[in-house]
C-alpha cells in the first residue's frame, strides 16, 4: 500500500519535482514488531535536509500519521518516506509557495542471509566517482544516479556492495552504507562535509563510540587507508552492520582477519541493529 499525501494511491503528477528534478528527499526506516526503529534520527535528519533544500516540512506528526494510514500487520518491513517540493510549471526555478508532496510506502524486509553480519561480506571498488558538493553533502535527497550508475557496474552476487571515492580518490561511502575502518586499534571514517550520505546508523555507532570512549577519527581517508586497514565494516539502517570479509578491485584482492573492534561494536548495538530479533 501507498499514501500520498495522506491519501491510498500510488498516483503523483508528472509535474512533480521529485520526479522531474530529484528534487527532494527520502528516508529508509526498519520497521520491527512494529515498531519504526529510531524514528527520531530519521525525522531530525529529513527536517534538516528539508531545511537546506527549503522545502517546507510536513511535521513529524503529519508523516507519522502518513505511516498509520498504511495499517501494515507484518512483523518485520522497510518503510519507505519521500517528501519532494511538489509540482510545478516547467523550468528549474523553484516556486515561491511550494506544495510539498508526501510519499509513504511499505517494502518487505531485504531478504539479507544472516552469513552477512555473522562471517562478513565481499565488497569491490567502484570506477564511478562521487561529486563533491558542500550544499548537498550529507543530506539524503533524491538524486542517485551516481549510486544507480555506480550499482550497474557489477552483477555478481557474490559482492554486496562497492566501495565509491571522489575525484580525488578518497573515499566516501559505499552505493547503498556508509563506511568505517579500523587501524591501529582507532576507528576511522570519511569526513562527509563534500559529499556522501551521513547515515543514520554511522550516527548511531558514533554516539557509542563516544559513550565508550572508543577513539573514532571522522577525516578524509585515501586508497592506501582504506587497503591497508585491519578491519573495515559497513552501516545503514537495514543491514545494521556487516563486517567486510574481502576487498576486490580490478587487479586484485584483500582479504581482513577476524574483526575484532567491529564485533566490539555489534555486542554493544545490539539493541539498535535491525537484526536483533531472530
Amino acid at each position: 500500500m501507498v499514501v500520498v499525501n495522506g491519501q491510498p494511491t500510488d498516483l503523483i503528477s508528472v509535474h512533480d519535482r521529485g520526479l522531474q528534478y530529484g528534487d527532494g528527499l527520502f528516508e529508509t526506516i526498519a520497521v520491527i514488531d512494529g515498531k519504526a526503529q529510531h524514528w527520531e534520527l530519521h525525522m531530525l535528519r529529513l527536517a534538516r535536509g528539508c531545511e537546506r533544500l527549503s522545502i517546507p516540512f510536513p511535521g513529524t506528526e503529519q508523516l507519522a500519521a502518513d505511516v498509520d494510514a498504511l495499517a501494515i500487520d507484518h512483523q518485520r518491513h522497510a518503510l519507505k518516506i519521500i517528501v519532494t517540493r511538489g509540482a510545478s510549471l516547467r523550468g528549474y526555478r523553484p516556486p515561491d509557495s511550494p506544495q510539498t508532496t508526501r510519499i509513504v510506502y511499505s517494502l518487505p524486509w531485504p531478504d539479507y542471509p544472516a552469513t552477512n553480519a555473522e562471517h562478513g561480506v565481499t565488497v569491490r571498488l567502484c570506477s564511478g566517482r562521487l561529486s563533491s558538493n558542500p550544499q548537498t553533502a550529507g543530506i539524503k535527497h533524491l538524486n542517485r544516479l551516481e549510486q544507480v550508475l555506480a550499482r550497474g557496474e557489477w552483477g555478481d552476487p557474490a559482492i554486496v556492495e562497492g566501495l565509491m571515492l571522489d575525484n580525488h580518490g578518497n573515499l566516501v561511502e559505499a552505493t547503498m552504507s556508509n563506511v568505517f575502518l579500523v587501524a591501529n586499534g582507532h576507528l576511522h571514517t570519511p569526513d562527509l562535509s563534500s559529499c556522501g550520505v551521513a547515515g543514520i546508523m554511522r550516527e548511531i555507532v558514533l554516539r557509542e563510540c563516544r559513550s565508550a570512549a572508543i577513539s573514532v577519527h571522522i577525516r578524509t581517508i585515501t586508497w592506501d587507508d582504506v587497503w591497508q586497514a585491519d578491519e573495515l565494516f559497513l552501516t545503514n539502517s537495514l543491514i545494521g552492520l556487516w563486517p567486510v570479509r574481502r576487498l576486490v578491485t580490478p587487479q586484485e584482492q584483500r582479504d581482513f582477519a577476524a574483526p575484532t573492534l567491529t564485533r566490539e561494536l555489534r555486542a554493544r548495538l545490539r539493541d539498535s541493529l535491525p537484526d536483533h530479533v531472530a
